[in-house]
Protein backbone atom coordinates (compact mmCIF):
# COMPACT_ATOMS: atom_id res chain seq x y z
CA UNK A 1 0.00 0.00 0.00
CA UNK A 2 1.05 3.60 -0.57
CA UNK A 3 1.10 5.99 2.40
CA UNK A 4 1.64 9.74 2.64
CA UNK A 5 3.67 10.92 5.62
CA UNK A 6 3.16 14.60 6.39
CA UNK A 7 5.94 15.94 8.57
CA UNK A 8 4.33 18.63 10.71
CA UNK A 9 6.88 19.17 13.46
CA UNK A 10 9.11 22.11 14.25
CA UNK A 11 8.29 25.56 15.51
CA UNK A 12 9.15 27.69 12.47
CA UNK A 13 11.47 30.10 14.28
CA UNK A 14 12.13 32.14 11.11
CA UNK A 15 8.41 33.04 11.10
CA UNK A 16 8.51 34.33 14.67
CA UNK A 17 6.71 36.10 16.29
CA UNK A 18 3.64 34.71 14.50
CA UNK A 19 4.87 31.13 14.69
CA UNK A 20 5.40 30.00 18.29
CA UNK A 21 6.54 26.85 20.05
CA UNK A 22 2.98 25.92 21.06
CA UNK A 23 1.29 27.21 17.90
CA UNK A 24 3.66 26.60 14.99
CA UNK A 25 3.56 27.78 11.39
CA UNK A 26 1.90 24.63 10.03
CA UNK A 27 -1.19 25.50 12.11
CA UNK A 28 -1.36 29.09 10.82
CA UNK A 29 -3.30 30.69 7.97
CA UNK A 30 -0.42 32.28 6.07
CA UNK A 31 -1.87 32.04 2.56
CA UNK A 32 -5.60 32.20 1.91
CA UNK A 33 -8.27 30.92 4.29
CA UNK A 34 -6.75 27.57 5.28
CA UNK A 35 -3.81 26.61 7.43
CA UNK A 36 -0.62 25.18 5.95
CA UNK A 37 -1.50 21.80 7.43
CA UNK A 38 -4.99 21.85 5.92
CA UNK A 39 -3.53 22.62 2.51
CA UNK A 40 -0.99 19.79 2.91
CA UNK A 41 -3.78 17.26 3.47
CA UNK A 42 -6.19 18.70 0.91
CA UNK A 43 -3.80 18.61 -2.06
CA UNK A 44 -3.04 14.89 -1.75
CA UNK A 45 -6.61 13.69 -1.16
CA UNK A 46 -7.10 12.74 -4.85
CA UNK A 47 -4.65 9.84 -4.40
CA UNK A 48 -4.47 9.25 -0.63
CA UNK A 49 -7.65 8.47 1.37
CA UNK A 50 -7.59 9.59 5.03
CA UNK A 51 -6.58 6.17 6.33
CA UNK A 52 -3.42 6.32 4.19
CA UNK A 53 -2.35 9.77 5.39
CA UNK A 54 -0.11 9.70 8.44
CA UNK A 55 1.12 12.77 10.31
CA UNK A 56 4.28 12.93 12.36
CA UNK A 57 4.32 15.81 14.78
CA UNK A 58 5.26 16.82 18.30
CA UNK A 59 2.93 15.63 21.05
CA UNK A 60 2.24 19.26 22.06
CA UNK A 61 0.89 20.05 18.56
CA UNK A 62 -1.27 16.99 18.00
CA UNK A 63 -4.56 18.36 19.38
CA UNK A 64 -4.32 21.53 17.25
CA UNK A 65 -3.72 19.59 14.05
CA UNK A 66 -6.36 16.95 14.79
CA UNK A 67 -8.93 19.69 15.24
CA UNK A 68 -8.00 21.30 11.92
CA UNK A 69 -8.39 18.08 9.90
CA UNK A 70 -10.89 15.92 11.82
CA UNK A 71 -11.31 13.43 8.96
CA UNK A 72 -7.85 11.98 9.70
CA UNK A 73 -8.04 9.08 12.19
CA UNK A 74 -6.45 9.93 15.54
CA UNK A 75 -4.33 6.78 15.35
CA UNK A 76 -2.70 8.15 12.18
CA UNK A 77 -0.89 10.81 14.21
CA UNK A 78 2.59 9.60 15.14
CA UNK A 79 3.84 11.65 18.07
CA UNK A 80 7.42 12.61 18.92
CA UNK A 81 8.12 13.66 22.52
CA UNK A 82 10.58 16.23 21.16
CA UNK A 83 11.93 17.21 17.77
CA UNK A 84 15.18 15.50 16.81
CA UNK A 85 15.34 16.36 13.11
CA UNK A 86 13.90 14.85 9.97
CA UNK A 87 15.91 11.62 10.07
CA UNK A 88 14.47 10.37 13.40
CA UNK A 89 10.98 11.53 12.40
CA UNK A 90 11.11 9.56 9.15
CA UNK A 91 12.57 6.52 10.88
CA UNK A 92 9.75 6.54 13.42
CA UNK A 93 7.17 6.75 10.64
CA UNK A 94 8.85 3.87 8.78
CA UNK A 95 8.63 1.42 11.68
CA UNK A 96 4.97 2.27 12.21
CA UNK A 97 4.23 1.58 8.56
CA UNK A 98 6.20 -1.67 8.29
CA UNK A 99 4.40 -2.98 11.37
CA UNK A 100 1.17 -2.84 9.35
CA UNK A 101 2.50 -3.47 5.86
CA UNK A 102 6.12 -4.66 5.39
CA UNK A 103 5.96 -3.91 1.64
CA UNK A 104 4.47 -0.43 1.91
CA UNK A 105 5.72 2.59 0.00
CA UNK A 106 5.84 5.97 1.70
CA UNK A 107 5.83 9.52 0.34
CA UNK A 108 7.59 11.95 2.68
CA UNK A 109 5.86 15.34 2.45
CA UNK A 110 5.85 18.45 4.61
CA UNK A 111 3.26 20.82 6.03
CA UNK A 112 5.18 24.03 5.33
CA UNK A 113 5.19 23.94 1.53
CA UNK A 114 2.74 25.76 -0.71
CA UNK A 115 2.03 24.12 -4.08
CA UNK A 116 -0.16 25.67 -6.75
CA UNK A 117 -0.05 22.87 -9.37
CA UNK A 118 -1.77 20.26 -7.22
CA UNK A 119 -2.90 18.03 -10.09
CA UNK A 120 0.66 17.83 -11.40
CA UNK A 121 1.88 17.17 -7.88
CA UNK A 122 -0.43 14.20 -7.48
CA UNK A 123 0.64 12.89 -10.89
CA UNK A 124 4.32 12.94 -9.94
CA UNK A 125 3.60 11.25 -6.59
CA UNK A 126 1.77 8.46 -8.44
CA UNK A 127 4.70 8.07 -10.85
CA UNK A 128 7.25 8.15 -8.04
CA UNK A 129 5.63 5.14 -6.37
CA UNK A 130 6.54 3.08 -9.45
CA UNK A 131 10.05 4.52 -9.66
CA UNK A 132 10.65 3.72 -5.98
CA UNK A 133 10.84 -0.02 -6.54
CA UNK A 134 14.29 -0.61 -5.03
CA UNK A 135 15.24 3.06 -5.28
CA UNK A 136 15.17 6.16 -3.11
CA UNK A 137 13.33 8.90 -4.99
CA UNK A 138 13.69 12.59 -4.29
CA UNK A 139 11.50 15.23 -5.88
CA UNK A 140 13.58 18.06 -7.30
CA UNK A 141 12.14 21.45 -8.12
CA UNK A 142 13.15 22.96 -11.45
CA UNK A 143 14.88 26.20 -10.33
CA UNK A 144 13.54 29.53 -11.54
CA UNK A 145 16.28 31.77 -10.12
CA UNK A 146 19.70 31.35 -8.44
CA UNK A 147 18.49 30.89 -4.87
CA UNK A 148 21.04 30.90 -2.06
CA UNK A 149 18.42 29.71 0.42
CA UNK A 150 17.84 26.19 -0.96
CA UNK A 151 19.96 23.08 -1.24
CA UNK A 152 20.59 21.68 -4.73
CA UNK A 153 20.59 18.23 -6.32
CA UNK A 154 23.08 17.49 -9.11
CA UNK A 155 21.37 15.41 -11.79
CA UNK A 156 23.42 12.66 -13.39
CA UNK A 157 22.53 10.41 -16.34
CA UNK A 158 18.94 9.73 -17.34
CA UNK A 159 17.81 6.46 -15.75
CA UNK A 160 14.31 6.14 -17.18
CA UNK A 161 10.86 7.63 -17.51
CA UNK A 162 7.57 6.90 -15.72
CA UNK A 163 4.28 8.36 -16.89
CA UNK A 164 6.13 11.08 -18.84
CA UNK A 165 8.29 11.97 -15.82
CA UNK A 166 12.01 11.42 -16.55
CA UNK A 167 14.17 10.48 -13.59
CA UNK A 168 17.92 10.83 -13.22
CA UNK A 169 20.68 9.35 -11.08
CA UNK A 170 21.71 11.72 -8.29
CA UNK A 171 25.37 12.69 -8.47
CA UNK A 172 25.43 14.60 -5.18
CA UNK A 173 23.53 16.90 -2.85
CA UNK A 174 24.88 20.43 -2.42
CA UNK A 175 24.03 22.67 0.50
CA UNK A 176 23.02 26.31 0.15
CA UNK A 177 25.53 27.91 -2.26
CA UNK A 178 26.70 31.49 -2.64
CA UNK A 179 25.13 33.57 -5.41
CA UNK A 180 27.78 33.01 -8.07
CA UNK A 181 27.78 29.23 -7.50
CA UNK A 182 23.97 29.18 -7.61
CA UNK A 183 24.05 31.03 -10.94
CA UNK A 184 26.53 28.51 -12.36
CA UNK A 185 24.23 25.68 -11.27
CA UNK A 186 21.24 27.30 -12.94
CA UNK A 187 23.19 27.91 -16.16
CA UNK A 188 24.33 24.27 -16.32
CA UNK A 189 20.71 23.02 -16.31
CA UNK A 190 21.94 20.01 -14.33
CA UNK A 191 20.59 20.98 -10.92
CA UNK A 192 17.26 20.93 -9.10
CA UNK A 193 16.32 22.56 -5.84
CA UNK A 194 16.11 20.06 -3.00
CA UNK A 195 12.43 20.06 -2.02
CA UNK A 196 12.84 17.77 0.99
CA UNK A 197 10.15 15.47 -0.43
CA UNK A 198 10.93 11.79 -0.98
CA UNK A 199 9.29 8.52 -2.02
CA UNK A 200 10.58 5.05 -1.09
CA UNK A 201 9.65 1.68 0.29
CA UNK A 202 9.60 1.75 4.08
CA UNK A 203 11.80 -1.35 4.31
CA UNK A 204 14.30 0.22 1.91
CA UNK A 205 14.85 3.34 4.00
CA UNK A 206 15.17 1.22 7.13
CA UNK A 207 18.03 -0.66 5.44
CA UNK A 208 19.76 2.68 4.88
CA UNK A 209 19.26 3.60 8.53
CA UNK A 210 20.84 0.29 9.54
CA UNK A 211 23.78 0.87 7.20
CA UNK A 212 24.45 4.55 7.79
CA UNK A 213 23.01 5.32 11.23
CA UNK A 214 23.40 2.01 13.09
CA UNK A 215 23.12 3.51 16.58
CA UNK A 216 19.84 5.19 15.72
CA UNK A 217 18.62 2.04 13.97
CA UNK A 218 19.14 0.11 17.22
CA UNK A 219 17.11 2.75 19.04
CA UNK A 220 14.36 2.43 16.43
CA UNK A 221 14.25 -1.31 17.03
CA UNK A 222 13.69 -0.66 20.74
CA UNK A 223 10.67 1.44 19.83
CA UNK A 224 9.43 -1.06 17.26
CA UNK A 225 9.48 -3.84 19.88
CA UNK A 226 7.08 -1.76 22.00
CA UNK A 227 4.57 -0.99 19.23
CA UNK A 228 1.05 -1.97 20.24
CA UNK A 229 1.94 -2.43 23.92
CA UNK A 230 0.94 -0.29 26.95
CA UNK A 231 4.63 0.61 27.36
CA UNK A 232 4.95 2.22 23.93
CA UNK A 233 4.68 5.88 25.00
CA UNK A 234 7.13 5.38 27.84
CA UNK A 235 9.62 3.63 25.57
CA UNK A 236 9.43 6.37 22.95
CA UNK A 237 10.08 9.06 25.55
CA UNK A 238 13.04 7.16 26.98
CA UNK A 239 14.56 6.42 23.58
CA UNK A 240 13.96 9.90 22.15
CA UNK A 241 15.80 11.44 25.12
CA UNK A 242 18.93 9.67 23.79
CA UNK A 243 18.42 10.19 20.06
CA UNK A 244 20.95 12.44 18.33
CA UNK A 245 19.49 15.22 16.20
CA UNK A 246 20.02 14.67 12.48
CA UNK A 247 18.51 15.61 9.13
CA UNK A 248 17.62 13.02 6.52
CA UNK A 249 19.89 14.82 4.03
CA UNK A 250 23.05 14.56 6.13
CA UNK A 251 22.18 11.35 7.91
CA UNK A 252 21.03 9.29 4.93
CA UNK A 253 20.65 10.89 1.51
CA UNK A 254 24.21 12.12 0.95
CA UNK A 255 25.56 8.60 1.41
CA UNK A 256 22.60 6.56 0.17
CA UNK A 257 22.66 4.03 -2.65
CA UNK A 258 20.43 3.99 -5.73
CA UNK A 259 19.10 7.52 -5.39
CA UNK A 260 17.22 9.15 -8.26
CA UNK A 261 15.64 12.56 -8.72
CA UNK A 262 12.47 13.50 -10.58
CA UNK A 263 12.70 17.20 -11.47
CA UNK A 264 9.29 18.87 -11.61
CA UNK A 265 7.61 22.24 -11.88
CA UNK A 266 4.64 22.21 -9.49
CA UNK A 267 4.40 25.84 -8.36
CA UNK A 268 6.35 25.03 -5.21
CA UNK A 269 7.27 27.47 -2.43
CA UNK A 270 8.91 26.56 0.85
CA UNK A 271 7.37 28.99 3.34
CA UNK A 272 10.30 28.91 5.71
CA UNK A 273 10.69 32.63 6.31
CA UNK A 274 8.99 35.99 5.96
CA UNK A 275 10.94 36.51 2.75
CA UNK A 276 9.46 33.36 1.21
CA UNK A 277 5.98 34.52 2.16
CA UNK A 278 6.65 37.99 0.74
CA UNK A 279 7.63 36.50 -2.63
CA UNK A 280 4.51 34.32 -2.73
CA UNK A 281 1.80 36.84 -1.87
CA UNK A 282 0.32 39.44 -4.28
CA UNK A 283 1.77 42.94 -4.00
CA UNK A 284 0.43 46.43 -4.44
CA UNK A 285 1.73 49.01 -6.93
CA UNK A 286 4.67 49.82 -4.63
CA UNK A 287 5.65 46.16 -4.15
CA UNK A 288 4.22 45.99 -0.63
CA UNK A 289 2.42 43.07 1.00
CA UNK A 290 -0.14 44.02 3.66
CA UNK A 291 -2.00 41.45 5.75
CA UNK A 292 -4.45 42.93 8.25
CA UNK A 293 -5.48 46.51 9.11
CA UNK A 294 -3.04 49.16 7.93
CA UNK A 295 -2.53 52.60 6.41
CA UNK A 296 0.51 53.69 4.42
CA UNK A 297 2.21 56.75 2.99
CA UNK A 298 5.29 56.56 0.76
CA UNK A 299 6.07 52.94 1.64
CA UNK A 300 7.79 50.50 -0.71
CA UNK A 301 8.89 46.87 -0.84
CA UNK A 302 7.64 46.18 2.67
CA UNK A 303 5.78 43.31 4.34
CA UNK A 304 3.32 44.17 7.12
CA UNK A 305 1.41 41.52 9.06
CA UNK A 306 -1.10 43.05 11.48
CA UNK A 307 -2.84 40.59 13.76
CA UNK A 308 -5.47 42.96 15.27
CA UNK A 309 -4.24 46.51 15.63
CA UNK A 310 -3.90 48.94 12.76
CA UNK A 311 -0.30 49.36 11.63
CA UNK A 312 0.59 52.77 10.14
CA UNK A 313 3.73 53.06 8.02
CA UNK A 314 5.21 56.17 6.41
CA UNK A 315 8.39 56.90 4.49
CA UNK A 316 9.92 53.44 4.83
CA UNK A 317 11.02 50.70 2.49
CA UNK A 318 12.48 47.20 2.54
CA UNK A 319 11.08 46.30 5.97
CA UNK A 320 9.32 43.35 7.59
CA UNK A 321 6.87 44.45 10.31
CA UNK A 322 4.98 41.79 12.27
CA UNK A 323 2.48 42.85 14.95
CA UNK A 324 0.98 40.26 17.33
CA UNK A 325 -0.76 40.50 20.69
CA UNK A 326 2.46 40.58 22.70
CA UNK A 327 5.30 41.28 20.24
CA UNK A 328 6.09 43.78 17.51
CA UNK A 329 9.01 42.76 15.30
CA UNK A 330 10.67 45.13 12.83
CA UNK A 331 13.45 43.90 10.54
CA UNK A 332 15.10 44.93 7.33
CA UNK A 333 14.16 42.58 4.51
CA UNK A 334 17.86 41.95 4.07
CA UNK A 335 18.05 40.40 7.54
CA UNK A 336 14.70 38.53 7.62
CA UNK A 337 16.48 35.15 7.43
CA UNK A 338 18.10 35.99 10.78
CA UNK A 339 14.87 36.16 12.80
CA UNK A 340 15.96 32.96 14.54
CA UNK A 341 18.74 35.02 16.16
CA UNK A 342 16.07 37.02 17.97
CA UNK A 343 14.55 33.77 19.20
CA UNK A 344 17.94 32.66 20.49
CA UNK A 345 18.40 36.01 22.25
CA UNK A 346 15.03 35.64 23.98
CA UNK A 347 16.12 32.24 25.27
CA UNK A 348 19.39 33.68 26.55
CA UNK A 349 17.61 36.54 28.35
CA UNK A 350 15.05 34.37 30.15
CA UNK A 351 12.17 35.45 27.91
CA UNK A 352 11.39 32.03 26.47
CA UNK A 353 7.68 32.55 27.20
CA UNK A 354 7.60 34.77 24.09
CA UNK A 355 8.78 32.07 21.67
Amino acid sequence: MYYAIIMAGGSGTRLWPLSRRHYPKQALKLVGQKTMFQYAVERIRPIFPPEQILVITLAMHAAILMEQVPELPAENFILEPEGCGTAPAIGLAAIHITAHDPEACMAILTADHFITETKRFCEVLAAAEKVAAGRLVTLGIQPSFPSTGFGYIHQGPLVGEEKEFPFYAVERFTEKPDLSTAQEMIDSKEYSWNSGMFVWQAKRILKEFKRQMPDFYSQLMEVKAALGTPEYSTVVEQVWSRVAKETIDYGIMEGALQVVVIPVNIGWTDIGSWGNLFELLPKDADDNVFIGPHIKIDTKNTLVFADKRLVAVMGVQDLVIIDTDDVVMVSSREREQDVKLLVELLQQTQQAHLI
